[in-house]
């Protein structure tokens, strides 16, 4: 039986391993796949969704001739690369196909939750829209982020923040001091 050969530490042995041009051909193929990759992500940014088939170019055309972008047309196929200098529109852009989260409704009937204390779910780094319709005036506290808001007989009031706190808060009527939704904030 032989053992095989182990072969030589060094770099130096002649017809083994890349010369200096193949190895130059290898980083710049690497580099070229590197800028495709990076291209293709940041189409992606652009318009806020990784499954439209619109071009940011599209949707400068758009932006630029006061229409909307999301209602351009989708049976568009360009796959323009060409780099365009940001616009105001940029901004814009993502802002408006970021969908709304709903607005979860609590209703207060003679001085109690309807339908008893809702829990309202929501994870870290959520909108978090809250309504609070209500036949009793008081002051609306939601605890833990310390907000509070007076409400009229008859009348409603909304709160709209970012979930940054973890964990479960009370939302009461604060001068009757009855519980009537308790909010919820899971981790990330």
């Amino acid at each position: 039986m032989s053992t095989p050969e182990t072969p030589p530490t060094g770099g130096d042995d002649p017809g083994r391993g890349l010369s200096g041009v193949q190895r130059a051909g290898v980083v710049l193929g690497g580099l070229a796949v590197l800028l495709i990759v990076f291209v293709v992500l940041r189409g992606n940014d652009d318009n806020g969704s990784s499954s439209s088939s619109s071009s940011s170019a599209q949707q400068t055309t758009a932006a630029s001739s006061g229409s909307d972008p999301t209602t351009s047309d989708p049976s568009s196929t360009s796959t323009s690369t060409s780099t365009s200098t940001p616009t105001a529109s940029t901004g814009s852009t993502s802002t408006a196909t970021t969908p709304e989260p709903a607005v979860q409704t609590v209703r207060v009937v003679n001085g109690q939750p309807a339908g008893g204390i809702k829990t309202i779910s929501y994870t870290k780094g959520d909108q978090v829209r809250l309504k609070v319709v209500s036949d009793t005036a008081d002051e609306i506290h939601v605890h833990g982020y310390d907000l509070k808001k007076d409400v009229t007989a008859g009348g409603s009031v909304e709160f709209d923040f970012e979930a940054t706190i973890e964990g479960r808060f009370e939302v009461e009527l604060e001068n009757a001091g009855t519980q009537i939704a308790m909010l919820e904030v899971d981790p990330s």
